[in-house]
């Protein structure tokens, strides 16, 4: 009995409640209510609309500063890569915008493009490890130099991959050797029609130095893990940047966006990497673009940097004034110094 009364004073304490409210609503509270949520309703508004008019001013001043350097790029270039030849390699599918945009900006320095070369995923991909291996003893016999004993697949590859490229034929500097022809060749085309490497059109004349194109990382949507690169991807991709700038005059890391998985911040977490190889963050926007050349400037006269704008870059490359370039053809040894000028 004492529990069913309970229940009823419950009850009846609930809708006394409601009572009051409502006619409190309805009543001499109804206006201050009222007049205290529509303010509220039009600080909010008011707030969205100056920070929807911020975002404008913000994204419109970001627009006048990107079409200003753009604009300024081809000044800030001229001259910095005078008759360099500069080979492209693209460490995976890259947006065309963004080859296109760096294209444009290595021939306002000054330079000239040789090679496009795009690996495909057969260049690091674990189930055609025992392919890499066989192609390898194919291609040591066309390598000067042969890399270190403890190269590995990976470096052995990155290094017929840039001598591919570079390599010129000793008595005529403006053509590719018979043995980095073979070289390109072998790893471009293969019986299984697993290419390690695409290349875009014939390559005929040696590169002076290296452009890497990294590949950006793909969005992850919101919420979602980002999915890890594989390691196994990403000491490959390094090994490729390293044999760039040992067997070239000079080799620049052209990046997407800094990141969890970007190989820039792979080359900064790494002192050794970091020490000597040069790379450049936000290739993706014209900043990152007119600083590839520079950078690569930089590096052909020794200058080792990483430019951009997150932790442990710097916003834009020092200017430099490279020597002429000397293609004057190699003496074979053991032939003696005149042996060009005996009659």
């Amino acid at each position: 009995m004492i529990d069913f009364r309970y229940h009823i004073v419950s009850l009846i304490s609930v809708f006394l409640a409601l009572a009051v409210g409502i006619a409190l609503g309805a009543g001499p509270l109804k206006e201050t209510i009222g007049d205290t949520l529509t303010g509220q309703v039009e600080q909010l508004r008011g707030e969205k609309d100056a920070l929807r008019a911020e975002l404008d001013t913000t994204a419109g001043a970001l627009q006048d500063a990107g079409t200003y350097i753009d604009a300024a790029g081809p000044q800030l270039l001229d001259g910095s890569l005078t008759d360099r030849r500069v080979a492209v390699v693209a460490l995976g599918e890259v947006d065309e915008s963004i080859r296109t945009a760096i294209d444009e900006r290595l021939a306002q320095s000054g330079a000239t493009v040789t090679a496009h070369v795009t690996l495909t995923e057969t260049w690091a991909d674990p189930d055609a490890r025992t392919f890499r291996q066989a192609l390898v003893g194919q291609l040591l016999a066309y390598l000067d130099p042969v890399p270190a004993d403890d190269a590995g697949v990976e470096g052995e590859l990155a290094s017929a991959l840039v001598q591919a490229l570079v390599t010129s034929d000793p008595s005529n500097p403006d053509v590719l050797s018979d043995d980095a022809s073979v070289l390109l060749q072998l790893l471009s085309s293969s019986e299984s029609d697993s290419p390690l490497v695409t290349v875009a059109d014939q390559v005929t004349v040696p590169a002076d130095a290296i452009v890497v194109l990294g590949v950006p990382l793909a969005e992850t949507p919101e919420g979602a893990t980002p999915t890890a690169v594989p390691a196994e991807s990403v000491d490959a991709q390094l090994a490729v940047l390293s044999a760039a700038q040992e067997l070239s005059s000079g080799a620049v890391l052209a990046d997407g966006p800094r990141g969890e998985g970007s190989l820039v911040d792979a080359v900064l977490a790494d002192q050794d990497l970091a020490s000597t190889l040069t790379t450049v963050s936000g290739s993706e926007v014209v900043t990152g673009q007119v600083n590839v050349p520079l950078a690569l400037a930089g590096r052909i006269a020794g200058t080792n940097g990483h430019y951009g704008f997150g932790e442990g870059e710097t916003p834009l490359p020092a200017a430099v004034e490279l020597a002429p370039v000397d293609r004057t053809p190699r003496v074979p040894e053991g032939t003696g110094a005149t042996a060009g000028t005996e009659g």
